[in-house]
C-alpha cells in the first residue's frame, strides 16, 4: 500500500480564514482561524488552524503532497485595479487604503505559505474562488452528479456560478460577474440597517419576518434588474462599494428616506420592513437561479455554497418550490469552506483521483472536523481555575442533563470534536427547553447578550422531526427553514402587537424555537453521526414527550464559538448559564468561585 497523500487547503485574507487537511480524498481536519485567535471572522493567514491540522494528523509540512489556496490573488488584484481605473478619480481613498495591503502581503501568497510552513518546498496550487466553493459543495455531497449553484459577494470576478459536477469533474457553465452580485446587494442592506457587513447578514434575515414587504417594488424598479433566467444587473449609481468605503451612498439613502441606522441604536419598523423587502427579493433571485441551474444541467440534485447559501429561508424555498429532488448545502458555505474546496479540487483535479462518497453518503460527516479534548486535558483546566465539578458516568450524565433542561435550566454542552462552519451542531452548544415561553428572551438577553429578536434553532431527533415540522428529509447542518406543523401551533391573536412586541406571542407547543412566521431553522440529529447528542435528546424526549431541544452556539455576542475547555469555562463564568457539561464533568453555576477581574464581560471575550 502506498503512503497516504495529505493536501492542505487554505483560505485567507478576506474573512473567515480557515485551514483543512485532506488525506487521500477524505476530509480529515478543518477549522477556522477565529476559533484559535478568538477574533470573530478573523481574516488573517490561518497559522494556528494550519498548525492544529498538522499536529492532529501527526505530520510535518514536509509530508504534504500539496498546499492549495482557495482563490487566485493576481486575478483578484486585476479586478481591483480595473475597478479603480474605471471609476477614477473617484475611489482614491479606497485605493490608497487597499493597495499597501496587496503590495506588501496578499500578492505574495506562495512566499507566505512557504514561510508559514517552515520552508515547505512542495507544490502550491491556486484554484478559482467559485471553483473552490463549487468543489466544497459537490465533492462531499452524496450525489454522483449534480447541478452546483454558488452565490456570494465576489471572488476574483465571479459573484454567482452555475456548474455541473459528475464523478471527480466540475464544469462551470454560466456565471454573473462583478459588480452585479446577490451577496453584495444583500450586504448593502445589511449595512443600511445598521449591522456589520460579512457578519450581520443573518441578523437581517432574522429581522425580516417582523416587517412588511413595502419596498419590494422600489428595489426591483430602482436597484436590481432581475431577468427570468436569474441573471441580474444592479444600478451602481445607488451603491458605494465601487468608489467608496461604504456599501451604499447618498442616492440610496434618499431612495429609502434617510441615512443608515446607527449601529446599536433602536431597530424600528422601517428597518423591519426593509429587511423583509430585501429578503423577498433575494429569495426570488435564489429561486430563479436554481431554476436556471436545473435548465442548464438537467440534474435532479442541487449543491449549494457561497455566503448566500447560508440564507436558510431561501434554501427552504428552493427545496419546497424548486425543480430539484434533493439539495445538499456545504455547512461552511462562506469563505471558510474554500479551504476544503481547494484541497478536494487538488486531490481530484491535480492528482486526478476518483471520487468516493463518505459515511452515510455525506463525506462531511456531520462537519465535526475540529479539535477535541480528552478527559485529563479538561480536568487540568478545571482544576487550574478552581472549578467545582462532579464526574458522572455517561448514563447518569445524560439523565441528569435532560432533567435539568426539562426543569428550565440553560446548559452549556461541550463534547467531542468542534464543528467546522458557523453553526453549533451539538458539540459546542448552549441548550434549553423549547417548550418554555421565556427561553428565547432568557437566552438572548442573559446568556448571549444580543438582540432580542434573534430566533433560536431546534435540534430534533432525525427520526421524529417530521412529527413537529413540515420537513420530509434530514437537515443535519441547520441550513433549512421549514414551518412548524399545523397541529403543533396554537391559535393566536396579535391584536395590538406589532414589530418586536410579536415576540411575546406564544405560537406553538415549542415557542422558544418558533419564529413569528411559524417557521424554524432545523437541525436533525442522526444517531450514528452524533450518538451522544442523539441520546441526550432521546432522554429529553422520554421525560417530556418533546424530541427536540433549543440549540444555540456556545459563545456570547461578538465572540467565536468556544474551541477549548478554557474558552468554555470563561464563557460559562461570564454568563447566567445554569450549568456546564464538559466531557464527563458537570459544573453548577451556584457552586463556582466568584469570577476574577479577567472574567468580566467586555474583556478579551467581551461584546462588540
Amino acid at each position: 500500500m502506498s503512503d497516504p497523500k495529505y493536501i492542505l487547503g487554505v483560505s485567507a485574507f478576506y474573512h473567515d480564514s480557515a485551514a483543512c487537511l485532506v488525506r487521500d480524498g477524505e476530509l480529515l481536519h478543518a477549522a477556522q482561524e477565529e476559533r484559535f485567535t478568538r477574533k470573530k471572522h478573523d481574516p488573517d493567514f490561518p497559522k494556528h488552524a494550519i498548525e492544529w491540522c498538522l499536529e492532529a494528523a501527526g505530520i510535518a509540512a514536509s509530508d504534504l503532497a500539496a498546499v492549495a489556496f482557495y482563490d487566485k490573488p493576481f486575478v483578484k488584484f486585476e479586478r481591483l485595479l480595473q475597478t479603480y481605473i474605471g471609476v477614477a478619480p473617484r475611489g482614491l481613498v479606497s485605493f490608497l487604503k487597499a493597495m499597501p495591503v496587496w503590495l506588501k502581503q496578499k500578492l505574495w501568497m506562495p512566499d507566505i505559505i512557504r514561510e508559514a510552513l517552515g520552508g515547505y518546498e512542495g507544490p502550491v496550487l491556486f484554484g478559482e474562488h467559485h471553483e473552490s466553493h463549487a468543489a466544497s459543495a459537490f465533492y462531499p455531497s452524496p450525489f454522483s452528479s449534480a447541478a452546483i449553484l454558488t452565490m456570494d459577494g465576489v471572488g476574483e470576478w465571479t459573484t454567482t456560478s452555475i456548474s455541473r459536477g459528475e464523478g471527480n469533474r466540475i464544469e462551470i457553465l454560466a456565471d454573473i460577474r462583478f459588480p452585479h452580485s446577490t451577496g453584495l446587494l444583500y450586504s448593502a442592506f445589511t449595512y443600511y440597517t445598521g449591522f456589520r457587513v460579512n457578519s450581520g447578514e443573518y441578523k437581517l434575515m432574522g429581522l425580516a419576518p417582523y416587517g412588511e414587504p413595502r419596498y419590494v417594488d422600489l428595489i426591483r424598479e430602482k436597484l436590481v434588474d432581475l431577468r427570468e433566467d436569474g441573471s441580474l444587473r444592479l444600478d451602481m449609481r445607488y451603491f458605494g462599494y465601487l468608489d467608496g468605503l461604504t456599501m451604499t451612498n447618498r442616492r440610496f439613502h434618499r431612495l429609502f428616506g434617510g441615512p443608515p441606522r446607527a449601529p446599536e441604536s433602536e431597530v424600528t419598523q422601517r428597518e423591519m420592513d426593509i429587511a423583509r423587502s430585501i429578503q423577498v427579493v433575494t429569495e426570488e433571485i435564489m429561486l430563479r437561479q436554481a431554476a436556471r441551474a436545473h435548465e442548464l444541467t438537467g440534474e435532479r440534485n442541487l449543491c449549494l455554497a457561497g455566503g448566500v447559501a447560508l440564507n436558510c429561508v431561501g434554501n427552504g424555498r428552493i427545496l419546497r418550490e424548486g425543480p430539484f429532488d434533493e439539495v445538499w448545502i456545504q455547512p461552511a458555505a462562506g469563505d471558510a469552506g474554500g479551504a476544503p474546496g481547494a484541497a478536494l479540487t487538488a486531490w481530484h483535479r491535480y492528482f486526478e483521483q476518483p471520487r468516493e462518497n463518505g459515511r452515510n453518503g455525506d463525506a462531511q460527516a456531520g462537519s465535526y472536523l475540529g479539535p477535541e479534548y480528552g478527559e485529563e486535558e479538561i480536568r487540568a483546566v478545571l482544576d487550574a481555575r478552581g472549578a467545582v465539578y462532579r464526574r458522572l458516568d455517561e448514563e447518569e450524565l445524560l439523565r441528569e442533563t435532560a432533567g435539568r433542561l426539562a426543569s428550565g435550566e440553560v446548559v452549556g454542552w461541550f463534547q467531542g470534536r468542534m464543528e467546522f462552519g458557523p453553526r453549533a451542531l451539538g458539540n459546542r452548544s448552549i441548550l434549553g427547553d423549547p417548550r418554555s415561553p421565556e427561553m428565547q428572551q432568557k437566552l438572548n438577553l442573559k446568556i448571549k447578550y444580543r438582540e432580542s429578536f434573534r430566533p433560536f434553532a431546534p435540534s430534533a431527533l432525525e427520526e421524529k422531526a417530521g412529527e413537529w415540522f413540515d420537513l420530509d428529509r434530514p437537515s443535519p447542518y441547520m441550513l433549512l427553514v421549514a414551518p412548524v406543523k399545523e397541529e403543533r401551533r396554537r391559535a393566536v391573536s396579535e391584536a395590538g402587537a406589532s414589530g418586536l412586541d410579536r415576540l411575546r406571542v406564544v405560537r406553538s407547543e415549542i415557542p422558544a424555537v418558533t419564529h413569528v412566521d411559524d417557521s424554524a431553522r432545523i437541525q436533525t440529529v442522526n444517531g450514528e453521526t452524533n450518538p451522544l447528542y442523539h441520546r441526550l435528546i432521546s432522554e429529553f424526549d422520554r421525560i417530556t414527550g418533546c424530541p427536540l431541544v433549543v440549540n444555540t452556539s456556545f459563545n456570547v455576542r461578538g465572540e467565536p464559538i468556544v474551541c477549548t475547555p478554557e474558552d468554555a469555562w470563561l464563557c460559562f463564568t461570564r454568563t447566567e448559564m445554569d450549568r456546564l457539561v464538559i466531557g464527563p464533568f458537570v459544573l453548577d453555576k451556584a457552586d463556582q468561585p466568584p469570577p476574577g477581574d479577567d472574567l468580566e464581560i467586555g474583556g478579551p471575550m467581551g461584546l462588540d
